[in-house]
């Protein structure tokens, strides 16, 4: 214990647990932030100021960390939870002494969205792993070497720099092009995201400005010097800014207000930040309707919407996590026969009446037992409630069972 104590130090975790890098100056310098043709400076936490990012990374982590995850054992073709295997433990309840399950899952997605990676130290006891300690992205820098061995280069917080085996780190990545580094969502839709956030700050200086997107004070005599800043200072004073919006003018001098009429609809703000969010959206393959936007959803689209959501936004994630917990997590005799799984069957139940609907047709073909039922509704079973009942048309030998049946 003293020695994972120790190395749990190492990574920052004694009550200061390991989160993403938020330095904007740190992250220019890893690759993660990107001028663009805006001119706004894209990086991780900059992107995550936009609404529409935040609410996508949120749904997707969210998902993922409601979500049980076990590590199975495959008998045959009988199979059964590894309750007495330790990595279920950090699976399922806590995968280290300072977090849990549902939120070192939320952490790994947010990664992975954020970055295109997630890095973990891993402690082991015994020969297996008994706890996973994350690591910022941004302060390991993966290679692959000659010997087609992966070694990574971890930057510890007290300047320290050490390499690390694949032994020693685990590693999740998103797409890659190279076989070894996720590509980096933020950085690939930096253009997207900076005109987003370029969308939000026209918007935010326009309501600082009262709404007024351009006028001019116009008058036939000439202004002092003097009279011009009292007239600059007092107009700036009395009639910038929303809460000075609609407040009567007091000209003199014969000084005349002519607004230029140009408002957010002529300049189609509001389309632009439609589109961006849209776009966004595509970039993480969120449905719209999850981050708010409820334009294009109906009654009869948004149950196939959540659908869509589960098989293609949210199962790559989950695939990917499975192989590299089997990959990196397990050893070589428990790789055989274990494996994880996260039971995705929640975000795919419909409503009362359809799933009772669908227990129904299970019970009556076979598939389900009624316990089987009561357990997937949380459900104590019941006496009786296990068999599985064959209809008499689907028998091989429907005369011998009704004969069993004519049997006192």
């Amino acid at each position: 214990m003293g020695m994972i104590n120790k190395l749990r130090g190492l990574f920052g975790v004694k009550g200061d647990p390991v989160l993403i890098d938020t330095s904007e100056k740190l992250a220019a310098a890893l690759g993660a932030g990107y001028e663009t043709v805006t001119g706004q400076q894209v990086t991780t936490s900059r992107a995550m100021q936009m609404t529409t990012v935040f609410g996508c990374v949120r749904v997707l982590a969210e998902s993922v960390g409601m979500l049980p995850c076990r590590l199975v054992k495959q008998n045959g073709r009988a199979i059964e939870t590894a309750s007495s295997h330790r990595l279920n433990y950090l699976l399922s309840v806590a995968p280290n002494g300072y977090m849990t399950s549902q939120e070192f899952w939320e952490l790994l997605t947010a990664c992975l969205c954020l970055r295109g990676n997630f890095f973990a130290y891993k402690v082991y006891a015994l020969g297996q792993v008994v706890e996973l300690l994350p690591i910022d992205p941004g302060s390991v820098t993966p290679k692959l070497n000659d010997d087609w061995t992966v070694s990574y280069k971890v930057t510890f917080r007290n300047g320290d720099q050490r390499t690390l085996s694949q032994d020693e780190i685990w590693h999740v990545r998103l797409f890659t092009l190279d076989g070894l580094n996720g590509l980096n969502p933020i950085a690939y839709a930096r253009q997207a995201i900076a005109l987003g956030l370029s969308t939000e700050e026209h918007g935010s200086r326009l309501f600082t400005n009262g709404a007024v997107t351009s006028g001019v004070l116009a008058t036939d005599q000439a202004l002092t010097d003097e009279a011009f800043d009292r007239l600059k200072t007092q107009f700036h004073g009395e009639h910038m800014g929303v809460a000075n919006a609609y407040k009567p003018m007091i000209l003199e001098m014969g000084l005349n207000w002519k607004p230029i009429s140009l408002n957010a609809e002529d300049s189609q703000f509001l389309e632009t930040r439609k589109m961006q969010r849209d776009e966004i959206c595509a970039i993480f393959r969120v449905p719209p309707h999850l981050v708010a936007s409820l334009e294009k959803a109906t009654f009869n689209n948004v149950e196939n919407l959540g659908l869509s959501f589960v098989n293609y936004a949210l199962v790559p994630y989950l695939t990917r996590i499975e192989n590299r917990i089997r990959v990196g997590l397990l050893n070589d005799k428990d790789r055989a026969n274990h494996y994880a799984k996260f039971n995705a069957g929640a975000l795919l139940r419909g409503d009362l009446k359809g799933r009772y609907e669908s227990y129904g047709k299970g019970i009556q073909w076979g598939i389900l037992s009624p316990n089987d039922c009561r357990e997937l509704e949380d459900l104590n079973p019941r006496d009786g409630g296990d068999v599985y009942l064959t209809p008499m048309n689907m028998t091989t030998d429907p005369e011998a069972a009704n004969a069993d049946q004519a049997t006192p």
